[in-house]
């Protein structure tokens, strides 16, 4: 008889022992469950978004939070975060917040953006114009330093670093086909 490796053998020593105390129960109803088993067997479900679901039916199923790392190939850390979750978000009702939006991320801490989409938008509009000298610049093409002023002189926005027109621009450009690589490719 073949020996087990060593991950197989910790695999199944995790199965058949839970250390610690026992997690939270979790019930699911009717609704919830066929929700969860739609959001994990459709074929158009991020994947994240049905591992999610695969964990919280596999706690309502009364499996540990080992026992569903070792089934489903995750942390265990990563199946009590997940059956947490759920359990803080069982109090809403599902007609309030669904069952995929429980399962989303959750709103990251930081700053809002500064500009919105629509000021970016015009900004990059801006930046596609033909000829600068139309808007009274003495350019032949816009630089950064021309495109911040005329964006605050049209109201776009209040003010604008040069810096913050050139991370706008690099992030919109699109990639260019360069001669050499068609020559040589």
């Amino acid at each position: 008889m073949e020996r087990a490796t060593g991950a197989r053998r910790a695999r199944r020593r995790a199965a058949r022992r839970a250390r610690g105390p026992r997690p939270a129960a979790l019930e699911l109803d009717g609704v919830a469950r066929a929700g969860l088993e739609r959001l994990a067997r459709a074929h158009t479900t991020g994947q994240l978004l049905a591992q999610r679901a695969r964990i919280v039916l596999a706690a309502a199923d009364g499996l540990n939070n080992t026992q569903i790392g070792v089934a489903l190939g995750v942390t265990a850390k990563m199946a009590r975060h997940w059956r947490g979750r759920w359990l803080a978000q069982q109090a809403a009702p599902l007609e309030e917040v669904d069952v995929a939006a429980r399962l989303r991320d959750a709103p990251r801490p930081g700053a809002p953006p500064t500009f919105t989409a629509e000021q970016l938008c015009q900004v990059v509009a801006l930046a596609c114009e033909e000829a600068p000298a139309e808007s009274g610049r003495p350019t032949s093409h816009w630089t950064p330093r021309e495109l911040a002023d005329e964006a605050a002189k049209r109201g776009i926005v209040e003010r604008i670093s040069v810096r913050t027109i050139g991370r706008f621009l690099v992030s919109w450009r699109r990639p260019r086909s360069s001669p050499t690589r068609a020559a040589t490719g």
